[in-house]
């Protein structure tokens, strides 16, 4: 579940609750150094992975 709301919860366990980066990272489920990079993120930032398309095996195949 990597959406806005994610990033807002986040954000709202570190500055409002004052959790630390670990104890985020123990509640959500998120690595660290992902809690880190949404923390340092300007605030209107969304919370996305970067995904290349592969080709599947097939894909030289499918024409014929």
């Amino acid at each position: 579940m990597i959406t806005m709301e994610m990033l807002g919860k986040v954000r709202r366990m570190y500055y409002r609750d004052g959790l630390s980066r670990s104890e985020i990272s123990r509640r959500t489920g998120l690595s660290r150094n992902t809690v880190k990079k949404w923390l340092r993120a300007p605030e209107g930032a969304s919370a996305a992975y970067r995904r290349e398309s592969t080709p599947g095996k097939l894909g030289p195949y499918q024409a014929t």
